[in-house]
């Protein structure tokens, strides 16, 4: 199968993006049940915990088959498991404490433990998925072929401009530090390039000039920011991106349409 093209989903305000992105997990939710009888679903942090919130109230929240979700992270920062950086915590409070998943569908990452540890452990435990089924394989590699990926746009892109990150290949999880006192695991490029669906997400003002350089018609060259290494190569990308984040490369596109006609 070749690479798709990236869908762009435009949004007047931040609310409506949050209807649409739950129109869209729904729809990815069922599709996946009814082909494969589960759904994974890789969550990220930011505002990604709060805007899933639409779907814990009426009309999602009996629409969704629960019972078959099994979710995940693309990234966690290594701290206790109450702390508000964790991005397991984020989500239980805004997310998964308001619906009927089960402890056992939830595969976080191990806190208390040192990143290299945690980073081991998280990678076992996709691997025991993928035996079982519950996730499926990727066609084309032994990577995981997860449902849907959420990921929010940065300032500086996705990921950390890290090689263990961008250039890794055989590892499925790894742990990189930005400093010399935080660090985080997370899931290698293959993974989340062999995703079924994965799902950007840009809104608010200061994330025009990065979703502009992300859709290359940035001043940086191509790339040289990480959002735009993730092309799913049997997948689906879509964008959701509310009309701050879009007003660069709106204007950009305008500009072009009129020196061309």
């Amino acid at each position: 199968m070749e690479e798709k093209g990236p869908e762009l989903r435009l949004f007047d305000s931040s609310e409506e993006l949050s209807s649409g992105l739950a129109d869209y997990v729904l729809q990815i939710s069922d599709s996946a049940i009814r082909e494969r009888g589960y759904f994974s679903l890789v969550l990220s942090g930011g505002d990604i915990p709060k805007r899933l919130g639409k779907l814990t109230r009426s009309p999602f929240s009996k629409m969704v088959e629960w019972s078959k979700w099994h979710v995940f992270w693309a990234e966690e920062n290594v701290v206790p498991k109450r702390h508000p950086d964790s991005l397991y915590w984020q989500a239980k409070e805004h997310f998964l404490s308001k619906v009927p998943i089960q402890p056992a569908q939830v595969t976080p990452v191990s806190h208390g433990v040192p990143g290299e540890s945690a980073a081991d452990s998280y990678e076992l435990s996709i691997r025991q998925l993928v035996r079982n089924r519950t996730v499926a394989v990727s066609p084309s590699s032994d990577c995981p072929r997860f449902d849907l990926v959420l990921l929010n746009l940065g300032v500086h892109g996705l990921y950390p401009n890290n090689p263990a990150v961008l250039g890794e290949e055989s590892q499925w999880v790894c742990c990189v530090s930005s400093d010399s006192s935080t660090e985080r695991v997370t899931l290698t490029l293959p993974v989340v390039n062999a995703a079924a669906n994965v799902a950007i997400i840009a809104t608010g003002t200061h994330m025009a000039r990065p979703f502009l350089d992300a859709m290359k018609l940035g001043q940086r060259p191509t790339g040289s920011n990480p959002a735009q290494t993730v092309r799913p190569k049997e997948g689906k990308l879509v964008w959701f991106v509310d009309a701050n984040a879009a007003s660069f490369y709106l204007n950009c596109k305008g500009q072009a349409a009129s020196s061309s006609s």
